[in-house]
């Protein structure tokens, strides 16, 4: 790596060729595992109770379910802001009981062994019918933000960086519900928020990088498109590191201190920042080329008597 003038001269477009086969890998993976382990749905998709609780005094994530499995529940136990806060959600079940039948049968397995009294905060019951509404809702807003995304970069810019910039999107939500699939992450209502912020903060990073291509190709009349988005890539470096980094260092601390309730949010934008900034550079960028954008698609028409700083 060389640096002039405090740039980076990194040849980002000679290694494209492995981060393509690097992309093609991780799609066919996440593809893969897509259709075999598939996503593990929150209540907010597949219906359920939640029941939110407090405790005198911070108990035992493995006791409190323990107590909850010798009472026959299937359940997922999360602290809930304080230790002392627990929320258990609930699948849906068979049994003909209202949810106030079931929260009390559930407050009853939580108080064996605890001293003192167990405060029931709120008791929330969601539907099948509600959790596949929610599961169209979501998968709507991800289509309607791609459709919206391709047509600002089409008027902003020109289509080629239109399909460039949705490809990468696609690139980055692909991949990361693919490791979402994989490791069995539980796929909420806050999981999909974040994935439609991964897709605002990977198209932020795109505009930029595509913002300063657009400056430098009548810049840099004389040289090669591939040279061209070469220097606007280390041109623009510095900036999507330290904003990747920094945005990282927030939802690690989030991640590990923000409870269990929104790990899965954290979790999903470390990895769509991560996978959208390396996409910016290689999955974008690469589009573009093999689309074959040139000066002539970006130059602005010469005025006559007009005089242009050809830089070699």
């Amino acid at each position: 790596m060389k640096f002039l003038s405090g740039k980076t001269t990194i040849n980002f477009m000679g290694q494209s060729t492995i981060a393509l086969v690097l992309s093609s890998v991780l799609i066919i993976a996440s593809i893969t595992s897509l259709a075999v382990r598939g996503l593990s749905f929150g209540l907010d998709f597949t219906g359920g109770t939640l029941i939110e609780v407090s405790y005198p005094a911070a108990p035992e994530i493995s006791d409190v379910r323990k107590n909850l499995e010798t009472a026959g529940f299937d359940s997922i136990v999360q602290t809930f802001g304080a230790a002392t806060d627990i929320v258990v959600r609930i699948p849906p079940t068979d049994a003909a009981e209202s949810s106030a039948e079931l929260s009390t049968r559930v407050l009853a397995a939580l108080s064996q062994g605890v001293q003192g009294k167990i405060d029931m905060r709120r008791v929330e019951f969601v539907g099948p019918q509600v959790g596949d509404e929610l599961a169209e809702q979501g998968i709507l807003a991800v289509l309607y933000a791609m459709i919206g995304v391709f047509l600002y970069v089409m008027l902003r810019f020109q289509w080629r960086f239109s399909v460039g910039a949705v490809t990468a999107l696609l690139h980055d939500v692909i991949i990361s519900m693919g490791i979402l699939s994989f490791l069995q992450i539980e796929f909420d209502l806050t999981v999909v928020a974040a994935i439609l912020a991964v897709v605002g903060y990977s198209l932020n990073d795109t505009i930029v990088l595509f913002d300063r291509i657009r400056e430098n190709f009548p810049r840099y009349r004389k040289r090669k498109p591939i040279e061209v988005v070469n220097t606007s890539i280390n041109e623009t470096l510095s900036r999507t590191l330290m904003t990747s980094s920094t945005t990282l260092l927030v939802l690690i601390a989030l991640f590990y201190f923000g409870g269990e309730i929104i790990h899965g949010f954290a979790f999903t934008l470390i990895i769509g920042i991560v996978v959208g900034t390396y996409s910016s550079i290689y999955v974008a960028s690469k589009v573009l080329l093999m689309l074959g954008v040139s000066k002539y698609d970006l130059m602005a028409v010469e005025k006559e008597g007009a005089k242009f700083d050809a830089r070699p």
